[in-house]
């Protein structure tokens, strides 16, 4: 692995340099989710979580799970927020406004401040984040309105959406990935 940085603290290795393994988790990435950004690009180093991370974060593309793209981007923007890694954190703020998510509300989940939602769905996830991140327990009457208005189905796509963005926000926050980083080009 090269000892200068390529993405935030951490030294990509050029794809031609790396590993036999490497290659093979790098190509099953780029065929599971597309091209590789964000932790991705550091995950593959580690050819045995590549294979089965890939897959995970590839659920989560769009099209592949039951949340509208309004409410991904609410459970996204709340945990991207609690563990505060510029990357992530820039990227979905963006995003969050582009999927249409007013901009107000956007910036009072990524400051910690209450907003609500006029949509009830979008209510509820808001609600189920903030509950989860913030590790409250949840109440019976959220998680009657949660099953209401999600069904099981939506619920643990929110969690498990929420799971794999913890280990995306620590990943990039460990190596000091800055908003807006590129890295090497594959």
């Amino acid at each position: 692995m090269p000892e200068t940085p390529t993405f935030g603290r951490f030294a990509e290795t050029p794809y031609d340099e790396m590993t036999r393994e490497q290659q093979e988790a790098y190509r099953f990435a780029v065929e599971t989710r597309g091209p590789l950004g964000g932790p991705n690009k550091i995950w593959v180093h580690n050819p045995k979580l590549a294979k089965v991370a890939a897959p995970f974060g590839g659920h989560f593309q769009r099209g592949n799970y039951s949340l509208t793209e309004r409410e991904r981007e609410i459970a996204v923007i709340i945990i991207n927020s609690k563990w505060r890694s510029a990357y992530p954190t820039a990227a979905h703020e963006r995003r969050g406004k582009e999927v249409g998510l007013p901009a107000d509300k956007v910036e009072a989940m990524l400051s910690g401040l209450s907003t609500s939602f006029d949509d009830e769905r979008e209510q509820v996830v808001y609600e189920l984040a903030v509950c989860l991140t913030n590790a409250r327990w949840v109440p019976k009457g959220l998680y009657d309105r949660a099953v209401a208005a999600l069904g099981h189905v939506g619920i643990t796509d929110a969690i498990c959406l929420m799971g794999h963005y913890t280990s995306v926000s620590m990943t990039l926050a460990f190596y000091d990935v800055p908003a807006g980083a590129q890295g090497l080009v594959r």
